[in-house]
């Protein structure tokens, strides 16, 4: 078999798996259940092993549900596979070498996922200038977000009646559309998304108020659900740092030289604010000597994570571990100043990805011509999205 079709197998298979696995977690998003077989390979083993059966708090999930969460997982694909797409092209169209794209599945069954970690185009050559990487790195974000928010509009516009919530939560009916007053009386362990402008601007001036869920169940609208993941994953890839399309597009904007000193700023800016409030100096109070050791251990443990994500920015790693103090000793004197501010913690796995994994600098290209005046305008038109898609607090659980 030929390489290039064993690739093309490869590919194929991996993006059916990743409608399988998207549209069973959105399933699972949208109905708050688990499947029947997961509970029947998982559970039921478990049981047996202790010599009892565990028992099923409701009717497990089936076909009928499976086949809602398409609802799910094909707008998200969608704006997904836009997104690669408009690298793909636009690379071809500059005559670089790049694969079809790559579809990661990833289900966990008896916790909920979103069915996929994302996609990705394998680039086969060097990139040799500038304006190809501007080109390249632009077209993903810029077709993807006008697919989101498409997506958006029609989950806005097209909200079920508000009893629509009862088929999700039938011990809501009770308390009628004033579930709310009842429902929420211990609030704990609800999942909340965190507003950017964009899905704040939806809320307040598209959606209709009457049929707007309440914050607590956007999770189970899957247009709403998947629009909101489309703008995360967008503001993330848009960060200016590395080889994101962010850092295609600071890179043709502003050069080498610029970017390198730009870069390391941004990130350093970034690790700070997803570390705010992790740790404070109220937590080291303490009266038992145990605990303040056990917490000094884990703000050793912090820093040293810290340490890890910036070693490969920097030529000397003394620079590093310097900068991973001056972050921790910034956020503890933020938090002293301004003790209700937090950053978001769930930022911290990408940081680290980012930081050790795919770099914060930028190969250099041969071309170094500058940008014309109509990319120039691309690209703050591209940093604009970003910051109407970002999530300062992306995903909030109620403690």
């Amino acid at each position: 078999m030929r390489s290039n079709t064993r690739t093309h197998i490869i590919q194929a298979a991996l993006f059916v798996i990743t409608i399988i696995t998207t549209t069973m977690a959105g399933a699972e998003w949208m109905f708050g259940n688990i499947f029947g077989f997961v509970y029947d390979i998982f559970f039921f083993l478990i049981g047996k092993q202790e010599g009892k059966e565990v028992p099923i708090p409701t009717e497990p999930m089936g076909w009928a549900e499976f086949v809602q969460g398409f609802h799910f997982s094909v707008p998200f694909l969608l704006i997904l596979t836009i997104h690669e797409f408009g690298h793909y092209f636009v690379a071809r169209a500059h005559k670089v070498k790049v694969t079809l794209p790559f579809y990661i599945p990833l289900w966990f069954g008896i916790s909920q996922s979103i069915g996929t970690l994302g996609a990705f185009i394998r680039i086969k050559e060097v990139v040799r200038s500038r304006v190809k990487f501007f080109d390249i790195g632009v077209a993903g974000p810029l077709t993807g977000f006008i697919t989101a928010l498409v997506v958006l509009w029609y989950g806005f516009t097209h909200l079920p009646p508000p009893d629509y919530i009862f088929k999700i939560h039938p011990e809501y009916e009770r308390f009628g559309l004033n579930y709310p007053q009842f429902a929420y009386e211990n609030p704990s362990g609800n999942l909340m998304l965190g507003d950017n402008i964009l899905f704040w601007f939806f809320k307040n001036y598209v959606a209709d108020p009457a049929r707007l869920p309440h914050a607590y169940e956007i999770i189970h609208y899957p247009y709403l659900f998947a629009g909101y993941l489309a703008l995360f994953f967008t503001s993330l890839n848009l960060i200016p740092i590395g080889q994101l399309d962010g850092g295609h597009i600071l890179y043709g904007m502003i050069g080498k030289k610029r970017f390198d000193i730009v870069a390391p700023i941004l990130f350093g800016i970034f690790a700070f604010y997803a570390g705010l409030g992790v740790f404070r100096t109220e937590s080291f109070a303490t009266g038992s000597d145990a605990v303040f050791y056990e917490r000094l251990l884990y703000l050793a443990i912090y820093i040293y994570f810290l340490y890890i994500c910036f070693k490969r920015a920097f030529d000397n790693p003394s620079t590093a571990l310097m900068v991973s103090l001056l972050i921790v000793i910034g956020q503890f004197a933020v938090c002293y100043v301004r003790p209700d501010w937090d950053g978001s913690i769930n930022l911290l796995p990408f940081v680290l990805i980012l930081g050790r994994f795919l770099g914060i600098r930028h190969p250099e290209t041969e071309d170094n011509t500058p940008l014309d005046t109509r990319r120039m305008v691309l690209g703050v038109i591209a940093f604009v999205i970003f910051v109407i898609s970002f999530s300062p607090t992306p995903f909030i659980v109620i403690e």
